[in-house]
């Protein structure tokens, strides 16, 4: 394959290029001929130096020996007179060559992926991921309540082989599987669990509460100073949850009982905080000065009413 310029396109880029990939961010060969950044990945990957090679397109080392060899096998050939011996050895060579391709290649498709799990988390990977991201390329929340909120790839498990890439919604907290099948052969591997809570502390001025290009336009745009909790926006601390984005079944539109054999029982997982205040935590850490001079923390207590949510959040002070 070439590129317009008629310049041979590199093996990130066609790897990068291939159907069921569009996940994946371009890793810099500068990122990747840095020796700290492969640390521990010699021992994941079989073939590791071949695999290595391949990926930045360096022309494998010329063995002079097996020149010698194959010189020497041509000799007695030649002096009988009879070419099939010669023909047998090709053959097999051929194999032996196309054998040792195939695993060089499955083992570059595994470095590359352990590598790209690592890029992504850099301040250049983070970058091209938040163009992906703001072109739609992570596709949307198959979730009715979250009105097509945009998703992040990540993976359930930093090892390889355990798990295939899945998709996180900022909106409702949750993961799903991409609705494509061609996605479903990826390994969650190659992006782990830390780059999608890692891409929102990175760039907090996302407006999660808008959707389509709204997103991009940012926190800050209508003018306001955001209220920060815990590091993040309030307004963008799972707008898709709350009583306002929760499906309530009924039957003639009389609402099912919780206490029902067919009654709701995970509703709690899509409830939010009225006052989202209440999950500060530095507010709830703040020491209260009582007459007598001494210090009382204060402490939380989780609701513990049946229609309550385990995010809600209840303070109570310590009596003297």
């Amino acid at each position: 394959m070439s590129s317009s310029s008629g310049a041979p396109e590199s093996w990130i880029a066609s790897f990068c290029s291939l159907i069921g990939h569009e996940y994946y961010a371009e890793v810099s060969e500068d990122f990747i001929e840095d020796d700290f950044n492969l640390t521990g990945l010699q021992s994941q990957v079989d073939m590791y130096k071949e695999a290595l090679e391949m990926i930045l397109d360096v022309e494998p080392e010329d063995d002079e020996e097996e020149e010698e060899e194959e010189e020497d096998d041509e000799e007695p050939s030649l002096e009988a007179q009879d070419m099939r011996p010669n023909q047998k050895t090709e053959r097999r060579l051929q194999k032996e060559i196309t054998s040792d391709l195939s695993i060089i290649e499955s083992s570059a498709e595994l470095l590359y992926g352990l590598i790209h799990q690592r890029y992504i988390c850099s301040r250049p990977g983070m970058q091209q991921m938040s163009e992906k991201y703001e072109l739609g390329h992570f596709g949307t929340c198959p979730r009715t309540n979250c009105e097509n909120a945009r998703t992040l790839p990540v993976g359930l498990s930093d090892i390889p082989g355990k798990d295939t890439v899945k998709l996180f919604c900022p909106s409702c907290l949750d993961v799903y599987v991409p609705p494509n099948s061609r996605f479903q052969t990826v390994d969650g591997a190659f992006f782990g669990r830390t780059f999608g809570a890692l891409f929102l502390l990175t760039f907090p001025e996302y407006d999660l509460t808008k959707r389509g290009a709204g997103v991009i336009a940012g926190v800050r745009a209508s003018g306001e100073t955001p209220n920060v909790i815990n590091g993040f926006y309030a307004k963008n601390i799972a707008p898709g949850l709350g009583s306002n984005h929760i499906y309530e079944p009924r039957i003639y539109g009389f609402r099912v009982s919780e206490y029902s054999k067919t009654g709701p029982r995970m509703r709690w997982l899509r409830e939010r905080p009225t006052d989202m205040n209440e999950l500060n935590e530095t507010a709830l850490a703040t020491v209260d000065k009582p007459k007598s001079g001494n210090p009382q923390p204060r402490r939380t207590t989780r609701a513990k009413a049946n229609n309550s949510s385990p995010m809600r959040v209840e303070t109570a002070d310590n009596d003297l």
